[in-house]
């Protein structure tokens, strides 16, 4: 049984890890240069916030949590944000597009949801001042 405790905290290390990477990569960090950059803004507002707001709620999700999540950092309350951000995705941006369009972050989803339940695991900052027996 500690072996399969040891291979789900390694795995939630690397899962963490590796969406936090990609998200960084893919959207976060080109969402933190556009928010500096020059050139004016242009971003949608599925909800009606207003294009700036939800702009910023996007750089938060996708470029701050990605990293409190890399570092395992308050997982579970970081893994929110960028979970409802790819619902909205999902539901009110594609939801007339084709699978493929919401196929990555309906993927997105499940991993942020699967982060949010079983949170950041044993090899992440969450775990260093934890008391033994704590898990």
């Amino acid at each position: 049984m500690n072996q399969i405790k040891h291979y789900s905290n390694v795995w939630l290390l690397v899962l963490r890890v590796l969406v936090s990477g990609l998200m960084l990569i893919g959207h976060g960090i080109p969402k933190f240069q556009k928010l500096f950059g020059p050139d004016e803004i242009r971003f949608g507002d599925p909800l009606g916030f207003g294009i700036m707001p939800t702009f910023l709620l996007a750089v938060f999700a996708e470029g701050i949590c990605s990293i409190l999540i890399l570092i395992g950092w308050k997982v579970r309350w970081a893994a929110v944000p960028p979970l409802i951000t790819m619902l909205v995705v999902v539901i009110f941006v594609h939801r007339n597009d084709p699978f493929g369009k919401i196929e990555l972050p309906l993927l997105y989803s499940l991993i942020y949801a699967t982060l949010f339940v079983f949170g950041s695991g044993k090899y992440a900052l969450d775990h260093v001042n934890r008391r033994p027996g704590r898990e």
